[in-house]
């Protein structure tokens, strides 16, 4: 919704002030989008053995949007403007206002977690609901025709439309595989995985506990939920890396919430990180969780899966134990993974290919 710290949130994730921040409804109007690293402490432990002239973290991309409003989906606020502008991300992190202070107005004019996380996915069902119908109008006549794929489609949709009438996410839904691979087409803001960015006040971050947080947004255990204080990781932005850690300690906390909801949002979206590891560079590269070694190989370079030939791998834990690659293959601990190899996490590699 509109003033629940977004554009704060979005300038301390990104190290900018690249979003507009400012104390009225829908300061936002095109959306930013920015590159963020994803925190790694793994990348100086691999620097420090290797001595790289770079290191490049991993990155995740967040897009910064305009407020929404009860009625957006039938034009109110913004509409759907903004609406279109995430139908193609992967995850949504719904930002909610649990921060009290008449300094800053709510558009409801009263603070209630629960309300705006349901008046936010309300209307995005609502969008959904618009967007199936328009899918169903075109599938019919096909479906008709006898057309398999578009009466498979069509079965489809018509679930989906079913469950978001009843006021179910498209996520709330028990997906097979291919079925879930064909819904992805659709793009649709309800079958996107959510993670909720509960903002709290420097003094609920002491005192309102992880649990509280989901039970007051009417959420389940298995939710991704990170408590974060936009005012106090902005707070943050101004210390050395000593006094932000003081500053945290003096919190209780142990790691900035920025960095949880970063991990939260890796996380979520199923990606794994594998390193390469050289004299020019130590670098994190993200791929997708249960990725064989050819795919990982393809996220550094096409032409790395289409000729792969092997991945020389050496566990994380492994590589600096030992003190680096050439310690690790001594003892026994590099090994030459083929083609049906799932990597890792933290797996250290060196593509062998051919093209």
């Amino acid at each position: 919704m509109p003033n629940v710290g977004k554009s704060t949130l979005f300038n301390v994730l990104t190290r900018s002030k690249g979003a507009q921040a400012a104390n009225y409804p829908f300061c936002t109007i095109d959306p930013n989008v920015g590159i963020v690293e994803v925190p790694d402490e793994r990348l100086e432990k691999l620097a420090a053995i290797v001595h790289p002239a770079k290191i490049v973290p991993a990155a995740v991309e967040f897009v910064d949007i305009a407020g929404l409003v009860k009625g957006a989906s039938k034009g109110e606020g913004l509409g759907n403007q903004f609406l279109a502008a995430i139908r193609e991300v992967h995850a949504l992190c719904h930002v909610v206002r649990f921060f009290e202070g008449g300094d800053v107005i709510h558009i409801e004019g009263t603070v209630d977690a629960k309300r705006d996380r349901e008046t936010v996915e309300t209307e995005l069902a609502l969008s959904d609901l618009v967007q199936v119908a328009k899918r169903i109008d075109k599938c019919r006549g096909a479906a008709r025709t006898g057309d398999k794929v578009k009466i498979r489609e069509l079965a489809l949709l018509e679930k989906i439309e079913t469950a978001l009438q009843g006021g179910q996410l498209a996520s709330g839904l028990a997906w097979s595989k291919e079925d879930f691979e064909l819904a992805q087409q659709f793009q649709l803001l309800t079958l996107k995985p959510i993670i909720y960015a509960a903002n709290v006040s420097e003094e609920q971050l002491k005192t309102v506990p992880l649990q509280k947080a989901k039970e007051a947004l009417g959420l389940s255990e298995s939710a991704e939920v990170a408590m974060i204080s936009a005012k106090v990781e902005e707070d943050l932005q101004e210390l050395t890396p000593e006094e932000a850690r003081i500053f945290l300690a003096e919190l209780g906390v142990t790691s900035s919430g920025l960095d949880r909801l970063i991990a939260c949002a890796y996380h979520l979206l199923g990606y794994i990180t594998f390193f390469t590891a050289g004299p020019k560079e130590v670098r994190a590269w993200t791929t997708r969780r249960g990725a064989s070694a050819p795919e990982a190989a393809g996220v550094i370079h096409t032409d790395f899966q289409r000729g792969f030939i092997a991945a020389e791998t050496i566990g994380y834990q492994d590589y600096v134990a030992l003190g680096g690659e050439q310690k690790a293959k001594a003892a026994g601990k590099l090994r030459i993974e083929g083609k049906n190899y799932v990597v890792q996490d933290g797996d250290v590699m060196v593509f062998r290919f051919n093209v």
